[in-house]
């Protein structure tokens, strides 16, 4: 079995030599990190930027019966469950937050925000089976960096967000007339999040459409290592789209190294530790290599290369599509496969896959195109054993596929250039 997977290693050691150019990416948040930036993969690098005073509550949007509500930390903005009894509204008392519970987004899960952190059963609201909604049983307070509060609860959730939040007027001792808005699900179709500014009293945009953005670079709170424990801190890094997945890799020397590369959901994968603070300025790991697939299954190794820190917001980092590089893959331990040559010029390529033990499924490989469209399927051998195939795309025309290899629920997706 070793002879053979190193064999299979040796036959692919050009694919490591196929990998595109390395291109530089550059983010800029800005003085004191005033935006959010939002960066997509690709020849250009594209960045979309967004103020991160311009809102204080996003609204997840994509499903009539999944929501989340996250607060903008990024602002400093503060969220503290006040009360569970619905009924206390017209007596909240802002001198009492001391004895409140702060709440806090999760950086690991978009969809759960500060305020799906309460104690209902559906953290702000609980069900209501008159009607099919979820509605308030939380009241929340708002407390932002200049000392300003308001509160606030979801009155009601049904496809859209309907909530009421009034602020405190701290020379009178009083809260303000409630208001009470109203965010459908069905604004903004191409984004993740609808985004509400209390301060201006108005729906904002704050996001690109879902298919413009892989990374968002923004500041968010994390369980920061202090003391031999952990705190809540608010830190400056990256995080990625909820159809990303990505894989951090720890690469002496900056060689890159895939043989094992683990790919992780959780969406602060990259973080804020690839930089340090000296006391003056900051350094940059460059050990840290992280593997960003996306849902295609392209796949980009990053290196960080500059952080200049708040003073401008600038991030630099060298990225490069190893989608071919990428050699061998397996899953579950019972298929390791991989191709060559990729990019192939006479449109031929081999595949050679090493099946470890009898699969009782059956085991195709597809080809489709960047459309999505199936151009290409064969069945392959599921009986133990080591092959290696030659599959003809000549019929295919020159450009960039996507091959799939599946067995029963379990796919691996390699890329494949045809010149």
């Amino acid at each position: 079995m070793k002879k053979r997977l190193l064999l299979l290693a040796a036959m692919l050691v050009g694919s490591f030599m196929s990998a595109q150019t390395v291109q530089e990416g550059i983010v800029t948040m800005g003085p004191s990190y005033g935006n959010q930036v939002y960066f997509k993969f690709g020849t250009s690098g594209t960045t979309n930027a967004y103020p991160h005073s311009s809102w204080d509550l996003a609204f997840y949007r994509k499903s009539a019966f999944s929501f989340a509500t996250r607060v903008n930390d990024a602002k400093g903005v503060e969220v503290y469950q006040a009360s569970n009894t619905i009924s206390n509204w017209a007596s909240i008392d802002v001198s009492q937050v001391a004895n409140w519970t702060r709440l806090y987004n999760s950086d690991i899960e978009w969809t759960k925000g500060a305020f799906d952190f309460g104690t209902a059963t559906y953290g702000w609201g609980e069900y209501n089976p008159a009607n099919h909604h979820v509605t308030a049983a939380i009241i929340f307070v708002l407390k932002y960096p200049n000392g300003t509060y308001r509160k606030f609860k979801i009155d009601d959730f049904f496809s859209g967000y309907t909530f009421t939040y009034s602020t405190w007027n701290a020379g009178t001792s009083t809260w303000s007339a409630d208001q009470t808005k109203v965010v459908a699900n069905s604004a903004n179709p191409n984004n993740i999040f609808n985004y509400f500014s209390l301060e201006t009293d108005a729906a904002v945009i704050a996001e690109p459409a879902s298919t413009d953005w892989d990374l968002i670079f923004t500041k968010f709170t994390t369980d920061y290592p202090m003391g031999g424990s952990t705190t809540k801190y608010q830190v400056t890094g990256a995080l990625h789209h909820p159809d990303v997945k990505v894989a951090k890799n720890v690469e002496p020397g900056g060689v890159m190294n895939t043989s094992n590369l683990n790919f992780a959901a959780a969406i602060n994968t990259i973080g804020y530790d690839w930089k340090a603070f000296t006391g003056t300025a900051y350094t940059i790991d460059g050990s840290k290599a992280y593997y960003v697939k996306l849902l295609n299954g392209t796949v980009y190794r990053v290196v960080f290369t500059t952080f200049e820190g708040s003073s401008t917001g600038v991030i630099k980092f060298n990225y490069q599509d190893v989608t071919s590089a990428l050699g061998t893959e397996s899953f579950e331990d019972k298929i390791a496969f991989g191709i060559y040559p990729n990019p192939s010029l006479d449109k031929k390529i081999n595949l050679i896959y090493d099946v470890k033990d009898n699969m009782d499924a059956n085991s195709k490989v597809r080809i489709y195109s960047m459309t999505g469209a199936k151009v290409f399927e064969t069945a392959i051998d599921n009986t133990q054993g080591f092959y290696s195939r030659e599959l003809d795309l000549s019929a295919l025309g020159s450009g960039i596929y996507m091959l799939n290899l599946e067995s029963g629920n379990q796919t691996i997706t390699k890329k494949v250039i045809l010149k």
